[in-house]
């Protein structure tokens, strides 16, 4: 064969990879629907940096009251509490950069999309559990050992063992470039299957799970006070066909209910026992169109935040929504304290993010978000009464925005960026990380869920994985948001971080040379603590976040289970 006819050759099968691969992203991830662009809001300017004096200026502040409804346990619901902060008072690991050994590291197969595990309060011989439900079923681990206590399958467990996993997983060792593209989806498609990624755990020891039809099961253990004993069902809600809909978040009330609101806008409280409900449409959910953009994208899309004195806090695809829990029933009536706010929304697909609650007690209260922007803003809102002093910022579509800062990554001067993940928050901090890949072949969709490809199974490519690490911090005295630091030399490609007010660090996984890491950074300058290098892609966060245990653990979710770091002693 010539020269020329091997490259032609070469070429032709080029063209037919990329027709494939373009063919199969179609079918296996689709787009959804380009959102209809919202209104246009004039450019705004970046935040000031932090003065000096202000740097670690919110030790002390107050976390979110307990919550004694649930598991007395660090994670009985996602995001740790009812505010959905992602801190604890907890001190985390502190170190010098190394590699784990394998004796550190705990690692359980149970199958892909685990990627939150829930804690029970303390059994009576002094054990905990782990419940986590995906794609294979619902699991309850031993908090130590992972051991699995006990197991209910789904129909998908045997299609998706550990066999098949592994399989996946040497490719994607083997080569996490574009080029694998297929075998990322492969990695990826199960999570179409998955039902039930929020969840509750609730002092009685049940674990509360939404279902994408709208249903709500509650199960527990088979013998009450047994940590081995099997899982079994202990109730069921169903959705009235007025409010059906699927499921998005779960939080619980101060008094014990279960909320949750609809992706099409239905807002759902239901007894602790799944006996009794209360359903309220919010505000606009009549007027706008609800329609889903696409798996994950309805109007709305994120989980919601609460309050211990009857505040519930959604976002929609335009406006932040504050329901109030009144013990008996919703209101949205301004008298009772309930109020909605537009937030700006240019993309027309809404926040990505599930908003966080900032401040308690006698210190500002506040609510954070990200925005609908192309380059999207961290959005503070005044969660109570609005100064009277206050007034409305240039470029707010309310006045009730307190702060407003676009997020740019610094160095890296952003010009478009959006999240799917929380924004987190500890004191007066707004911490968010970049999720956009750094490189998208042409002939992908740009936006919606085809990023989780690339962020997801390929995240730790450096020549795809996002890097940026972003933090804000309001100050009460002078009533503005300021740029608190940024590191643009860290990767959070796809996990949710967690702060540790113990310890002054914020945790996440992160990649480099393409293996998966963990990262801490110094919560009042941003700058490296330690990391510590784990392993392959069996260790990928996969859309999931370290949380910190009762001993100052890191647990987190992988692309196939959950692993526990646990680092000896320094000194050994």
């Amino acid at each position: 064969m010539s020269f020329k006819k091997i490259i032609l050759t070469a070429f032709a099968g080029l063209l037919l990879l990329i027709a494939g691969l373009a063919i199969t992203v179609k079918i296996l991830m689709p787009p959804g629907k380009t959102p209809v662009p919202g209104k246009q809001w004039p450019a705004l300017s970046l935040a000031p940096d932090l003065p000096e004096a202000l740097r670690g200026s919110d030790v002390g502040m107050l976390l979110a009251p307990k919550n004694t409804e649930l598991a007395d346990g660090v994670n009985a619901l996602p995001h740790g509490d009812p505010s959905q902060q992602d801190a604890t008072a907890i001190k985390g690991p502190m170190d010098v950069t190394r590699r784990l050994k394998p004796e550190e590291i705990v690692y359980q197969f149970l199958g892909p999309g685990y990627f939150g595990a829930y804690t029970s309060s303390l059994y009576p011989d002094g054990r905990r559990v782990i419940w986590a439900n995906g794609v294979n079923g619902i699991y309850k681990l031993d908090s130590e050992t992972y051991e699995i206590l006990a197991h209910m399958p789904s129909d998908k467990f045997e299609k998706y063992n550990e066999a098949w996993a592994e399989k996946i997983t040497a490719s994607l060792d083997k080569d996490n470039s574009v080029w694998n593209l297929p075998t990322a989806m492969k990695a990826v498609s199960p999570l179409m299957d998955i039902s039930g990624v929020y969840c509750v755990v609730g002092k009685n020891g049940w674990i509360y799970i939404a279902n994408k039809d709208g249903s709500i099961r509650a199960y527990g253990d088979a013998v009450e006070g047994d940590a081995g004993s099997e899982i079994v069902e202990k109730a069921i809600f169903r959705l009235p066909e007025n409010a059906a809909g699927p499921t998005v978040g779960m939080n619980m009330t101060y008094d014990g209910w279960i909320v949750y609101p609809t992706e099409n806008g239905y807002l759902v409280a239901i007894s602790s026992d799944l006996t009794q409900h209360r359903i309220i449409q919010l505000t606009y959910a009549d007027e706008e169109n609800t329609e889903s953009l696409g798996v994950g994208y309805g109007w709305v899309r994120n989980s919601i935040a609460l309050d211990d004195e009857g505040g519930i806090y959604v976002v929609s695809r335009n406006h932040m929504h504050k329901v109030i829990w009144t013990g008996a029933d919703f209101s949205k009536d301004e008298k009772d304290g309930a109020w909605v706010a537009e937030y700006r929304s240019s993309k027309g697909g809404g926040s990505g993010a599930t908003p966080a609650l900032m401040g308690f007690g006698d210190e500002d209260r506040l609510i954070a978000l990200t925005d609908g922007d192309d380059l999207m803003n961290v959005t503070l809102m005044w969660r109570d009464a609005i100064p009277e002093d206050w007034e409305k910022l240039p470029g707010a579509p309310s006045r009730r925005i307190a702060g407003l800062a676009p997020v740019t990554m610094g160095p890296l001067n952003l010009k478009k960026i959006q999240t799917e993940q929380t924004v987190i928050v500890a004191g007066y901090g707004v911490l968010v990380v970049n999720n956009q890949p750094r490189n998208v072949p042409s002939f992908m969709p740009k936006d919606g869920g085809v990023n989780g490809l690339f962020i997801g199974p390929l995240g730790g490519n450096p020549d795809i994985q996002p890097y940026g690490v972003q933090k804000f911090q309001w100050d009460p005295e002078t009533r503005k948001l300021y740029n608190a630091w940024v590191n643009a030399e860290v990767s959070s490609p796809n996990g949710v971080p967690w702060v540790s007010l113990g310890t002054r660090q914020v945790y996440f996984i992160g990649a480099r040379n393409k293996e998966w890491t963990l990262e801490a950074l110094n919560w009042d300058t941003g700058n490296e603590t330690f990391h510590y290098i784990i392993g392959g892609q069996k260790f990928n966060s996969e859309f999931s976040g370290p949380t910190i245990d009762e001993k100052g653990r890191i647990f987190y979710g992988t692309m196939w289970g959950r692993a526990l770091l646990k680092p000896e002693p320094a000194g050994n």
